[in-house]
């Protein structure tokens, strides 16, 4: 693989997203992150706004009812839209890594294309992700700290089911980064430097 790649696993909260927008923004590469949900939705024809349901979440038989048109269609009968929506972004990013260089958040893209992208986990400790939230958001603490368990629980879980690995094994990334510890511009240097 020619093209150089740069996938991004992270916590909530731990600015992973905008760290990856500002490292392609920094490199000239191009950037996947939900827009490979706009991608998976024109390519298939499948309402974005189910796609965007189960998105970096475990499939569940039980998720979509069995009389939903969608799981009513003989291409899609019976199959979870979590699996459906994983093995379109799975065939989407080979494409991507294959024409292009890029920067890939999340969708166990690291997993993925194996060895031939430079694999990224960006954390933090859970009270600087909480904050980061309430920033962000401006949402209560409360509030924050139930939706940043919620969706690091739902993305381990998403990983761990279709990687069969951990999701925070450090071993399975080149460069871990606790983004408390440094600024983005530090941060993005440093990626830089993996590459």
């Amino acid at each position: 693989m020619s093209k150089r790649v740069i996938t991004i696993n992270r916590m909530l909260g731990s600015n992973g997203r905008l760290i990856g927008r500002a490292l392609a923004d920094e490199l000239g590469f191009a950037f996947y992150d939900r827009e490979l949900i706009d991608i998976a939705a024109k390519k298939e024809n499948i309402p974005h706004d189910l796609l965007e349901k189960v998105d970096e979440k475990r499939g569940s038989q039980w998720r979509f009812p069995i009389d939903h048109e969608l799981q009513l269609d003989s291409e899609f009968h019976f199959v979870p839209m979590n699996d459906i929506l994983f093995d379109l972004q799975r065939k989407i990013i080979l494409e991507a890594a294959q024409k292009e260089d890029c920067v890939i958040v999340g969708r166990c893209a690291n997993h993925i294309l194996q060895d031939n992208c430079l694999s990224v986990f960006i954390y933090a400790p859970y009270d600087y992700r909480v904050q980061t939230v309430i920033e962000r958001t401006g949402r209560e603490e409360k509030s924050v700290q139930k939706l940043v368990k919620k969706v690091d629980k739902e993305r381990r879980t998403y990983y761990e089911y279709f990687t069969d690995r951990k999701w925070t094994d450090l071993s399975q990334y080149h460069l871990s980064i606790d983004s408390s510890k440094f600024d983005q511009d530090t941060i993005v240097k440093m990626i830089k430097l993996g590459l």
